[in-house]
């Protein structure tokens, strides 16, 4: 008898985009989640409106590894247009569940193939609409799934209400499609393939978010007050989940809305309106990917120079020019660590895991107006799209950091002369005020051109040079306040990753292999910010060979940490790939191996 393969496989549904099967994958994954089985989910979807094929990925992990895995144990077809691509791609004794009224040839004998009667189930059902059959077809699969597999009903009916919010009628619709499907199954189909789930306790304590969301909590939990975007994916879900929940957490006793939110006539708009509100002295950001960040590169240059705090969202997809829309990458490093013309620099919030999203959605208005300057939260689709098990979201634990700000009474108070880039401190941050201050002494003309500490005109060439002197110098206080890197050291190891964002599920459980396979032990760093924490030398510095894994094709992060530490270039080995397709840890050791036997 084959042995039994428990809460360790992958799930893979092949439908056509537009078809409605969101509510029915969403609803397995959530029932995993509620079984206490570790679990993700990953939408493969076409950047079309509707029809071309598209696929959603489960895997269940009783380890706790998350990331994308290469095998596909179960697979079900419900497309004809990706039929054989789909009994293609199952592995040698997986499953095969597929629409019967899908006329293919199956040539396979070395898995095991169930045909699922769709049409007929639905059909049977005489409470359902016509105009819903096609939508609602796909809870037959979720049904028959839960019998074969092991999912349980009630954990399906829980994650159907928590889908529909309380609309019963359509929980009730869902849930009795996929009740007779499972009957069905158990009535009409023989079990032969090994794969089982099996209720844990390995969820316990957690949530599931998507990083768009966790981002929009995030920033209104960090007093953002102006909002402006246009809609461009994999983005536009972050300024949706903050105008559906705004309203609801952002009220005056009174019930007068305490932000505004506008969808702009396009990127240019969007980014200038922020600059604008971030001059006002409002928590001002937007949310882009790829192409809009390149039209908002003038105005983040006038921020850089005149010194106006704001936030940018980048939830990175695949370039240059259109590229993938929905598909996912890293390759946005360089050109938003430099973006600006003349001599700029940016600071990078790097998120690496869902509930960072969160967090840096507070953590990157308070470092903006502490170091008075943009701040690009990097973030891509897989984690911005995506569902992901996560710790709750905390509360942020420390007063708004609004940095030096000069209120009216500060003003009183002052004994000389302020000027508004005047660096009192040495730390190359200055004081600045805000429009509305009547107190004589305390405005100043705002302007991107050449300006002396006073923010009067100048294009002496001393003052100038004096002038992006300081600003440098600011960036080195940044450091201070960024998030460092986080840390894990391997007793006896000489190698070690270095990584960022999404990559690292993917990351964590390469390491695991490495040392199951090869007897390979690695240290690893996660990077959390640019400019390069001090801490990131003496890693490398630590270690004989370093690996940067990260998703584009060029090795970006490799080459920013060439540039900032040249003299350990020898030690860094750049483990770079694009292909647009969520990180697997296989896909890591292959090519970290590559560049061992090389």
């Amino acid at each position: 008898m084959t042995q039994r393969i428990v809460n360790d496989f992958s799930i893979v549904v092949g439908t056509s985009n537009g078809s409605g099967s969101q509510t029915s994958n969403s609803t397995i994954l959530r029932a995993l989640f509620k079984m206490g089985i570790p679990v993700s989910g990953k939408n493969l979807f076409p950047s079309n409106i509707q029809g071309l094929p598209t696929w959603y990925i489960i895997r269940a992990s009783k380890d706790g590894f998350i990331a994308r895995r290469d095998e596909r144990e179960i697979v079900v077809a419900m497309n004809p247009n990706s039929f054989e691509r789909d009994l293609a791609s199952v592995i040698p004794g997986g499953a095969f569940y597929y629409d019967d009224s899908i006329k293919a040839p199956i040539t396979r004998s070395d898995i095991t193939v169930y045909a699922m009667p769709v049409k007929q189930i639905v059909r049977n059902d005489p409470a359902i609409p016509a105009n819903l059959r096609d939508l609602i077809a796909n809870m037959v699969y979720v049904g028959i799934l839960a019998e074969m597999i092991g999912i349980d009903m009630t954990k399906v009916e829980a994650a159907l209400s928590f889908a529909f919010k309380g609309k019963q009628k359509a929980v009730d619709l869902n849930l009795n499609v996929a009740k007779a499907a499972a009957t069905w199954a158990r009535e009409n189909l023989e079990k032969k393939d090994p794969y089982y789930l099996e209720t844990m306790d390995k969820t316990s304590g957690l949530i599931m978010a998507d990083g768009n969301t966790a981002a929009a909590l995030g920033s209104i939990y960090g007093g953002v007050q102006f909002v402006g975007w246009y809609p461009i994916t994999p983005a536009t879900s972050l300024a949706e989940e903050l105008n559906e929940y705004l309203p609801k957490l952002r009220k005056t006793a009174d019930g007068k809305d305490t932000f505004a939110v506008v969808q702009a006539e396009d990127e240019l708009a969007a980014i200038g309106m922020c600059v604008g509100a971030g001059w006002a002295g409002l928590r001002s950001m937007t949310s882009t990917s790829g192409p809009g960040l390149s039209l908002m590169t003038e105005f983040v240059g006038l921020a850089y120079f005149a010194e106006i705090p704001l936030v940018i969202w980048d939830v990175t997809r695949v370039g240059p020019s259109t590229g993938l829309p929905t598909r996912t990458a890293q390759s946005d490093l360089n050109f938003a660590a430099n973006m600006g013309h003349g001599d700029t620099d940016n600071i990078i919030l790097l998120p690496g895991s869902v509930n960072e999203c969160f967090e840096f959605g507070w953590r990157a208005f308070d470092i903006a107006e502490r170091i008075q300057t943009p701040v690009i939260v990097l973030g891509d689709l897989d984690f911005g799209m995506n569902q992901w098990m996560t710790e709750p979201f905390k509360y942020p634990d420390m007063p708004m950091d609004r940095g030096k700000i000069l209120w009216e009474d500060d003003i009183k108070k002052l004994t000389e002369p302020w000027g508004r880039y005047l660096d009192k401190d040495g730390d190359g941050i200055t004081y600045r005020t805000l429009p509305g201050n009547r107190l004589p002494g305390s405005s100043y003309f705002t302007r991107g051109t050449g300006h002396d500490p006073f923010a009067r005109y100048s294009e002496d060439s001393a003052i100038w040079e004096a002038n992006l002197d300081r600003i440098k110098r600011k960036f080195e206080t940044a450091k201070e306040y960024l998030p460092k890197p986080v840390i894990e050291i391997e007793e006896g190891a000489s190698k070690a990753i270095i990584a960022f964002g999404s990559t690292m599920p993917a990351v964590q459980e390469a390491r695991a292999l490495l040392e199951k396979e090869n007897g390979t032990k690695t240290s690893l760093l996660r990077l959390r910010a640019l400019p390069i924490a001090d801490e990131v030398k003496t890693f490398i510095s630590n270690h004989d060979k370093v690996y940067v894994v990260e998703m584009n094709r060029d090795g970006q992060l490799y080459e920013e940490l060439i540039i900032a530490m040249p003299e350990l270039a020898l030690k860094l080995c750049s483990v770079a790939y694009s292909d647009g397709m969520p990180p697997t840890a296989k896909r890591i050791v292959k090519e970290i191996l590559a560049k061992e036997n090389k």
